[in-house]
């Protein structure tokens, strides 16, 4: 019996079931570039804010299945680790950078866009960086995609950035913020405007979409790693952690 949901299990289980479903996975550097090449596609993001361990055993288990996947890293220690960036990407996985200048910046844009160029700059010494997606920081007044209001990330030899670029009534998104799937009221800022209107309880009723042919043809599948654990003790701290975030969150959205 399913008793948990959140773990490398599961995420396995989803991976199969992309498989079974003919979809073909590409990077979110592959669609800036125009990959046209199969009809029914997944990106599979993910957001790495915490426990860089848990990317590095996501990437490892997508690599056995030869499926690439694009991972943002944010700069602060507690995500940042030098040698699992480096294995991440030469598992053949794509590299960027989760940013958060305008928030660690407290508003400032002049001194945001050097801190960007600082931490830019890091990141494209460990592996090359061709696209950037924000960090919600949830609690911050401040949203940092509105750095690009006052300057182009494209003058840095960026391609896109997910939530700028990306068409969400082609392309069905999916988040677990919160150890939730979609769930608007958790989610401060990791949310979209689109006509899709599907919804679903827990990983393995996507996966069952997914091998019943019941998804969408273009699919972004944003997972948040430090969410997917195997071991009891360390899904329980994850959960119970989410559980507190939640609350703040709900009040922060209304």
């Amino acid at each position: 019996m399913r008793t948990r949901d959140f773990t490398l299990d599961a995420y396995e289980s989803l991976l199969h079931a992309i498989a079974a479903g003919d979809y073909r996975c590409i990077t979110f550097h592959d669609y800036c570039t125009g990959a046209k090449e199969y009809n029914r596609q997944v990106i599979l993001r993910h957001d790495v804010d915490l426990r860089p361990r848990n990317a590095l055993r996501m990437a490892e288990m997508e690599a056995r299945h030869s499926i690439p996947a694009t991972y943002y890293f944010r700069i602060v220690p507690a995500s940042l680790d030098r040698d699992i960036v480096r294995a991440v990407a030469d598992l053949g996985h794509e590299i960027g950078y989760h940013y958060e200048d305008l928030s660690l910046a407290r508003g400032d844009h002049a001194r945001a866009i050097k801190l960007f160029e600082e931490h830019l700059k890091w990141f494209e010494d460990l592996a090359p960086v061709t696209t950037i997606c924000m960090h919600g920081s949830p609690l911050s007044r401040w949203d940092n995609r509105d750095l690009w209001k006052h300057y182009d990330y494209k003058s840095y030899g960026l391609l896109g950035e997910p939530y700028l670029v990306m068409d969400f009534d082609q392309w069905f998104y999916l988040t677990d913020t919160g150890m939730h799937w979609n769930r608007s009221d958790v989610s401060v800022r990791d949310k979209v405007s689109s006509s899709f209107t599907m919804s679903f309880a827990h990983t393995y009723a996507i996966a069952d979409a997914f091998e019943r042919k019941a998804m969408p043809d273009h699919v972004l599948i944003n997972t948040h790693p430090q969410r997917w654990n195997d071991s009891l003790l360390a899904w329980t701290i994850e959960a119970s952690t989410q559980q507190i975030k939640n609350r703040v969150k709900r009040l922060l959205v209304r």
